[in-house]
């Protein structure tokens, strides 16, 4: 199965400005940032993060943490992912005690990411609120969760996919829908 490209929804302007209203609507729905900590989902969640701690702390001076989260064991699709899945190190160097985790991710689809990241978050601690921003909500849910903050609601048919491509992952910036192919 190949997958094209569809439709362009995302430049880096585009993408750029999401950033920035999400940053926003953190401060904004949460009176400011004090006991705020960012938590990206490895791969692309994690340079999200980064980004929206950059702008937060641009609009308000103050300095969020940000970590990155592997959730490969969490997965409840583990055992179809490959014999030996290949695990990467979380970093999340903060206590997540009693903090507002805001859980960042590029696309929400099933919901089934977001339950596994959630689930190794209370791993690491328990967290007063945990709050999701993602750029893209692509619908399509499995489970009732639904993104806090969100770039753009793309709604999306199950033969289409959505890639996002950040600069520090991909050297390249964009949000395309793609079709699968036979």
């Amino acid at each position: 199965m190949e997958l094209r490209d569809k439709k362009l929804l995302m430049d880096d302007v585009a993408i750029n400005r999401a950033i920035t209203r999400i940053a926003h609507e953190i401060i904004e729905r949460n009176k400011g940032v004090d006991n705020l900590a960012l938590i990206g989902i490895r791969r692309r969640g994690g340079p999200l993060a980064q980004r929206l701690a950059k702008r937060i702390e641009e609009i308000e001076g103050v300095k969020v943490p940000v970590g990155i989260l592997d959730i490969t064991l969490y997965r409840d699709d583990l055992t179809t992912l490959a014999e030996q899945p290949l695990v990467h190190r979380t970093e999340v160097f903060f206590d997540v005690n009693d903090k507002v985790i805001v859980l960042v991710d590029d696309v929400i689809y099933t919901g089934r990411t977001i339950r596994a990241a959630m689930d190794a978050i209370i791993d690491l601690g328990r967290p007063a609120r945990i709050q999701l921003a993602v750029l893209i909500d692509r619908g399509h849910r499995e489970l009732p969760i639904k993104a806090d903050f969100v770039g753009k609601n793309v709604p999306t048919s199950r033969s289409e996919s959505i890639l996002v491509l950040l600069n520090e992952i991909d050297g390249c910036e964009r949000v395309v829908i793609q079709e699968k192919t036979t």
